[in-house]
């Protein structure tokens, strides 16, 4: 019996795997304030490379020149040098970050040692703007965003105007082309005993972190401070997964980011990176949807909403923790390309 082309061409398609398109995503940090971020966008470029994400952008709310600066040598060092990059002005946290200087540091020769063009955020464009540009650039609900700063350039967001990018506002426009929002910030379990945790994020600009839980219009998911607390990378790791290269870029802002050692550190950006891509590996669970607030004081709040809820937040069991820890090192340790 001879099957007819279609039904051969059908059986095909179902038979074969399916590759499932790459998440769009724009990065959004404060990189300089901890060693996560920068292990949050290695991870992000690892992944680029199983073709897992697309990294549309860069953005960075942490107010020094060495932030995009180093932002662009990661990249670099990834192989990915080309990726935009954008900074806050008049944002918060203006001193350098302790592994910020990585990014100059240079070899005997005087050249630098991870080379990278952007030398100073002073030449890179204004966070919202590229914002703005990237997402009118991209088909309708296909963008991710992952914030694991401050709210700073998320909150100008919406509040942007129309611009010759798009004729749509800031909230249009992220109604119209973002599929969703995962950032790290606030706590909705108990810590240390505590209930009443003011997360730094959320602290460090209270204003926008208000309007960006009262205004925002796409579904919103939180990876609290309990997430990251309770899924820590292993010193050991940093010590012996990052010999096989003289000098290894994360390594030696790990280093120079760690005042006490060893020290197994809280990975709270991670959580972020993990679901934005992965959302349906049961790394973690989710709450039920619900309304984040946030108060004067920085505190969050998750109220469960009988309908139509836009927020939920991570939740990870003990089990859960043990896969995170051995994904983030796995996701971590991986060369980059290419290793000379």
């Amino acid at each position: 019996m001879k099957i007819p082309l279609f039904l051969t061409a059908l059986l095909g398609l179902l038979l074969s795997p399916l590759q499932a398109e790459p998440v769009k995503i724009i990065f959004d940090t404060d990189m300089g304030n901890d060693i996560d971020d920068a292990m949050a966008l290695v991870m992000i470029h690892n992944l680029a490379k199983r073709d897992a994400v697309e990294l549309l952008a860069v953005t960075s709310t942490k107010d020094h020149p060495l932030s995009a600066a180093y932002i662009d040598a990661v990249n670099t060092y990834y192989g990915f040098p080309d990726i935009p990059i954008g900074v806050v002005h008049d944002g918060a946290t203006q001193e350098v970050g302790r592994y910020n200087e990585v990014a100059t540091r240079t070899n005997e020769d005087g050249t630098l040692r991870y080379p990278h063009d952007l030398k100073s955020g002073e030449e890179a464009p204004e966070a919202v703007a590229l914002i703005r540009k990237t997402l009118a650039a991209q088909p309708d609900e296909s963008v991710k965003l992952v914030q694991v700063g401050f709210f700073t350039n998320f909150s100008r967001l919406l509040d942007s105007t129309p611009d010759k990018y798009s004729n749509l506002d800031g909230k249009a426009l992220i109604k119209a082309k973002v599929k969703e929002l995962v950032i790290m910030a606030g706590a909705f379990q108990t810590i240390r005993y505590g209930t009443q945790h003011l997360e730094y994020n959320v602290v460090k600009d209270i204003p926008s972190a208000q309007k960006l839980a009262a205004e925002w219009p796409t579904p919103v998911v939180w990876s609290g401070f309990e997430i990251g607390l309770h899924s820590t990378y292993p010193w050991k790791s940093i010590v012996e997964d990052y010999n096989y290269i003289d000098n290894h870029l994360l390594k030696d802002s790990y280093l120079a980011w760690a005042q006490i050692t060893p020290h197994d550190r809280p990975t709270w950006d991670l959580s972020c990176v993990l679901h934005a891509i992965y959302p349906d590996r049961d790394y973690f669970y989710l709450s039920p949807k619900g309304s984040v607030t946030v108060n004067d004081e920085g505190r969050t709040d998750f109220s469960p909403a009988k309908k139509n809820g836009k927020d939920a937040y991570l939740i990870m069991s003990n089990e859960q923790a043990a896969r995170l820890r051995e994904a983030y090192v796995q996701l971590c340790t991986q060369p980059p390309s290419p290793v000379k």
